[in-house]
């Protein structure tokens, strides 16, 4: 029996690798399909150091499909890279439907061999594209994040306000450690508060802290 297991990903921990969710439970609802197995990680994608999703290779069985958002979800892998994944794929015949590229949708359809062979066909080029795009899109960031660095350094007057740094806001920080001290979950507090997940964690690693010094010094 296919099983359908869903990938989500996030490149940092300030991102919610799970506001997806939503998404794929809604295109799994349409169908009337159910999802089997759900895999989440805050990792880059243009790593192929990814435990989850190599978990996910790992326990599917014959045929299934992995089921994510997009596909940079997934790969934003260097060609050599992503031929390497797309092999992991292949040998457990798991495939591959993303929200972002309707081709893939019919994976999940029933369909006779023909039809099955010509959407895989299809939907194997249209990865390898999108793939690429995802790649390129990565290596474009990165550059203008490198050329806008050299800038500042450059520029004496940029770089002394860059290592200035940005003030603190000590009342919405104040609102955060006051919230958490209430027992409020990190989702809950920015939910509230609207502020960062680094944040929120900056702020409970300060309050574990004080709480640690107040012990010694009592």
């Amino acid at each position: 029996m296919t099983m359908i297991r869903t990938y989500l990903r996030a490149s940092t921990n300030e991102q919610d690798a799970a506001r997806a969710r939503q998404q794929l439970q809604a295109f799994v609802d349409e169908r009337g399909l159910k999802i089997a197995a759900e895999y989440m990680e805050n990792e880059s994608g243009a790593s192929l150091e990814r435990p989850e999703l190599f978990k996910l290779i790992a326990q599917a069985h014959d045929g299934d499909i992995l089921l994510t958002e997009q596909v940079d979800r997934l790969s934003r892998l260097t060609g050599a890279n992503w031929e390497k994944l797309k092999g992991k794929l292949a040998a457990k015949r798991i495939k591959v439907v993303a929200l972002d590229l309707p081709t893939s949708h019919m994976m999940v359809a029933d369909t006779n061999e023909f039809t099955g062979r010509m959407f895989d066909a299809l939907n194997s080029m249209m990865l390898d594209m999108l793939a690429a795009i995802s790649r390129k899109d990565y290596d474009d960031r990165r550059r203008r994040q490198a050329q806008g660095i050299a800038n500042v350094m450059a520029d004496p007057e940029k770089k002394a306000a860059k290592f200035k740094g940005k003030a603190e806001d000590t009342k919405r920080n104040g609102h955060i450690a006051d919230l958490l001290q209430a027992g409020k979950s990190w989702t809950d507090v920015q939910d509230i508060t609207k502020a960062s997940r680094m944040t929120v964690a900056k702020i409970a690693k300060r309050l574990k802290l004080e709480a640690k010094l107040a012990g010694v010094d009592g």
